[in-house]
């Protein structure tokens, strides 16, 4: 075969590309951290991008995998609010394999376990495994990850937490690293975290190119019941097509109990914002209904969120309740007056203070931050949603002209912001299936035995607390169950032949609540 001048220079300019192997720096920027290097490190880490670099052939195979998904990935982590560096974990997992299976039996982009997996709301049966689906699993990784950070505050921990879990993590750090924004790595640093700089300085300047065959990802949001071969129809690819990129779903069925997104290549340069194909346009307002587990957001020192003056929920001052006890216990704890405890939380004097839950100490807004509306959730108050987002309880009654907790209806969209006009109807969202939302653990949790979703034997459990929800749930004719050391959700879920979301939703526990040692849960058979 003649090869042509053109061709001939194109080979060389690629062999070329490839033969400039990324050097490691002295310093990194990653996420908010200024990393700094010394010799020895700089050199197990060149190892590590020069392993990556040894086979062009090799190297430009993932780096097609990591060009073609990375621009889903990266928006679902701004999505999540989780720094963009984190994106390159995923190449460490699973090089972007779909159906990549470890040693230890984790699954898919991110490699979870399926109990982990559970637990941060995938799907995982024998019918649709969510782990191989490239939206669905960085969502549950962007939601593991946030709630680690949440308790060690530093994102170099929390990549490692990926591997140790937060108790083991918590064993390792200490608190040594909270809140640590300049940090010296040398020998000592853990490997995990070191590979993951190896990935990081490989890619960084690859990611963003054009998949060598000129194609690019497109997603398509679908509401099922259906299949694939219907979808393919619709979108003018073959049901093959779709099988091959879409491995999440065993039998091309895809279900009805929530909204999938599938996944097709499309031929052409990606567009400058990648689109996201739907059965409808794609709005601000449906990326907050697919993300309305984030509220409460808390900020500031969550490790001493008991203590005043430390964090922010909505960004308006507030405190973490330690203990159940009286408003006027629990405002004497903290040093503020009572009734403005009971002011500025909409609270009435019989109420009574939940361990784990937030509480303002400043003023609520007359309208949210964050967040423009409120998908109402079976079992939901008008209270609960106020606090739920900083917005105060009259305000929040009176932009949706609702003023008693008999008249919400699941599904119902409430205004957070604007305010809903004389005889306008009251928008419903389209059905799914409801998750539990984020009330308090029923006490705090003193010890955590959670490992990492790819290479521990226990599946991790969710973190933080939230507010309360009222009244509380009747326990009549159930069973008790104590936590013991290293037990999870997952594992209490199977021993009583119940699943995760039946115990989230009897004990109140939202994806963000932690079990802790001597814990009771509620079973009901």
């Amino acid at each position: 075969m003649r090869v042509t001048p053109l061709l001939f220079a194109l080979i060389l300019f690629s062999h070329l590309a490839f033969a400039q192997v990324p050097q490691v720096p002295r310093e990194i920027k990653f996420a908010d951290m200024t990393l700094r290097l010394n010799a020895h490190a700089q050199r197990e880490i060149q190892q590590d991008v020069d392993a990556l670099y040894r086979s062009p052939q090799y190297f430009q195979m993932k780096l097609d995998r990591v060009n073609l998904y990375m621009p889903t990935i990266e928006r679902v982590l701004r999505e999540e609010g989780v720094p963009m560096d984190v994106k390159y974990m995923v190449i460490q997992e699973s090089s972007l394999i779909p159906d990549a299976v470890s040693t230890s039996n984790a699954v898919g982009f991110w490699q979870f376990k399926k109990g982990t997996a559970e637990e941060v709301y995938l799907r995982v049966d024998n019918q649709i495994d969510e782990r191989k689906n490239v939206v669905s699993s960085t969502r549950g990784a962007a939601r593991y990850l946030k709630k680690h950070h949440g308790h060690l505050d530093n994102w170099m921990t929390t990549v490692v937490s990926y591997l140790m879990g937060l108790g083991g993590a918590k064993g390792y750090y200490g608190t040594s690293m909270h809140g640590k924004k300049v940090v010296d790595i040398d020998k000592n640093t853990h490997w995990y975290f070191k590979k993951f700089l190896a990935h990081k300085i490989a890619f960084e300047n690859q990611v963003g190119k054009l998949v060598s065959n000129g194609t690019y990802l497109e997603e398509f949001r679908v509401n099922g019941p259906t299949d694939f071969g219907t979808v393919a129809r619709q979108l003018g690819v073959t049901e093959a097509h779709l099988r091959e990129y879409n491995k999440w779903s065993s039998n091309g069925k895809i279900p009805g109990d929530r909204t999938y997104t599938v996944v097709y290549v499309r031929d052409g340069s990606t567009p400058p914002r990648p689109a996201l194909a739907s059965n409808q346009p794609q709005t601000d307002v449906e990326i907050y209904r697919n993300n309305q587990s984030a509220y409460p957001r808390v900020t500031g020192n969550t490790s001493r969120a008991t203590q005043p003056g430390q964090i922010k929920v909505n960004n308006i001052k507030a405190v973490q309740a330690a203990q159940n006890s009286s408003i006027e216990a629990f405002a004497d704890r903290i040093g503020k007056n009572e009734r403005k405890i009971r002011r500025v939380n909409d609270l009435k004097k019989k109420d009574r203070i939940e361990a784990g839950s937030y509480y303002y100490t400043k003023r609520k807004k007359a309208k949210a931050k964050h967040a423009e509306e409120h998908v109402v959730k079976a079992g939901e108050t008008l209270w609960e949603i106020s606090q739920l987002h900083g917005i105060r309880l009259n305000s929040l009654k009176a932009k949706n002209r609702i003023y008693k907790d008999k008249d919400l209806r699941p599904g119902m969209v409430l205004k957070l912001q604007d305010y809903r006009k004389r005889n306008e109807e009251i928008e419903m969202a389209r059905p799914s299936t409801p998750k539990p939302q984020n009330p308090p653990a029923r006490q705090v949790a003193q010890q955590e035995t959670q490992t990492a979703p790819a290479r521990q034997n226990t599946p991790s459990q969710p973190a933080a607390q939230t507010f309360p929800a009222k009244p509380a749930e009747s326990r009549t004719n159930t069973t008790v169950h104590k936590v013991s050391p290293g037990e999870t959700l997952y594992a209490i879920s199977r021993k009583y032949e119940v699943t995760v979301d039946e115990l989230r939703n009897w004990n109140n526990l939202g994806v963000e609540s932690i079990l802790s040692i001597g814990q009771d849960l509620i079973i009901r058979k």
